[in-house]
């Protein structure tokens, strides 16, 4: 009973999940996504889309990752993908967030959980590349289809697209040119993107 009170004690502290306001906005425009949004998401993604993958993948861990991975910022907060200033310390905070928030499950579940959050953001794996590739695939998306709503807001630059997904070209280059074509280079030709 120990052990299924921590799994459901865990279950009920990342409902906290729900609450976490990222900066992108849903496709329509009408408001931004909350992480738990986000997480779903890219888990369809995964499955939709994981033959994909420059290297072969296991469909299940990608999506794992892709489910755990934005959980420390129930503690840690969300962090624009563009605000380099916010990327200062950032680290820190999502390891002690993530020692907390797993360590509320039984010890075998808490090593398993810290072990795919570990993996995803090394980006060392093929699977944790090609989850990295979805995580930001998934926002440039939303934002192309809303207009280039969050990327006006910040100012965001053409070359700061290009850098974040140095590792989209490389895991799923098909994905990336066609995102691209689709969500970026629209928006950029409207102005939408700083083109720098």
């Amino acid at each position: 009973m120990d052990r299924l009170k921590k799994q459901f004690d865990f279950i009920l502290e990342i409902d906290k999940e729900k609450q976490i306001v990222r900066q992108n906005y849903l496709a329509d425009g009408s408001r931004k996504e909350n992480d738990s949004e986000h997480a779903w998401h890219m888990a369809i993604m995964a499955l939709l889309l994981h033959k994909y993958s420059t290297d072969a993948v296991d469909v299940g861990r990608v999506i794992a990752m892709l489910l755990i991975h934005d959980l420390v910022e129930i503690d840690a907060g969300d962090t624009y993908a563009y605000d380099e200033e916010g990327q200062s310390g950032k680290q820190a905070k999502e390891e002690a967030a993530a020692k907390r928030i797993f360590g509320i499950l039984p010890e075998d579940q808490a090593e398993d959980f810290m072990d795919l959050w570990q993996e995803f953001e090394n980006g060392i794996t093929a699977n944790a590349r090609f989850a990295n590739a979805l995580d930001s695939l998934q926002p440039m998306m939303l934002n192309g289809a809303a207009g280039g709503k969050s990327w006006v807001e910040h100012g965001v630059k053409l070359s700061q697209i290009l850098k974040r997904n140095d590792v989209t070209a490389q895991a799923a280059p098909e994905l990336w040119e066609f995102c691209f074509k689709e969500f970026v280079k629209p928006n950029l030709e409207a102005g939408k993107i700083v083109n720098e």
